[in-house]
């Protein structure tokens, strides 16, 4: 699973996770382990949910969360930003990666090669939906699909303009980190 940078109430924390059943996660936040657990209806932003943190049940937010941006988070009567910096560190949370080094998906391995344009998922998770086809014209920033990961939606959006070579994702197939989505030139 992603570790991840974020900036809480203005001060940097490392946080790694590791999924230990389909709601339940192994943190370690600043090195400090955590057990944590999620209520099984999962994350519905800007609904409360209840959240688990070593035996003890807290009532929880969020705010939608959007790529780049912060994310409002509300424990209890408790309210602040939490801002994501960076996940896996090999991996900027934009879902686009230089030519040099994009992972693409080859039957039976996960090599890496040279793609043009590929924009590739910055997370593993679930597709839930997709919203351009090949030969589309896109726009720079325009959401491309949907990822559903660790109960929450994560837009991923063109790096650029141009035109859609390549959709190598369906509606409710899993990906995985680094694997290409789209080829845009």
């Amino acid at each position: 699973m992603p570790d991840y940078e974020t900036v809480i109430k203005g001060k940097l924390q490392k946080i790694e996770l590791t999924r230990t059943s389909p709601n339940s996660f192994a943190a370690k936040i600043d090195g400090k382990p955590r057990e944590i657990k999620l209520q099984k209806d999962g994350i519905v932003p800007g609904k409360a949910f209840n959240i688990e943190i070593d035996g003890k049940i807290y009532k929880a937010e969020l705010s939608k969360v959007e790529r780049g941006k912060k994310i409002q988070v509300k424990v209890e009567d408790a309210g602040f930003e939490v801002e994501v910096k960076i996940a896996n560190r090999a991996y900027a949370p934009t879902g686009f990666e230089s030519t040099s080094q994009v992972a693409m998906r080859k039957t039976g391995t996960n090599r890496k090669v040279s793609v043009e344009g590929a924009v590739t998922a910055p997370m593993t998770g679930k597709i839930i939906k997709v919203k351009v086809k090949k030969g589309d014209q896109v726009k720079a920033s325009q959401v491309l699909c949907v990822i559903e990961a660790m109960k929450m939606e994560n837009e991923i959006s063109s790096p650029r303009v141009g035109t859609v070579q390549e959709v190598n994702v369906a509606e409710g197939t899993p990906v995985n980190e680094g694997e290409t989505l789209f080829v845009i030139t």
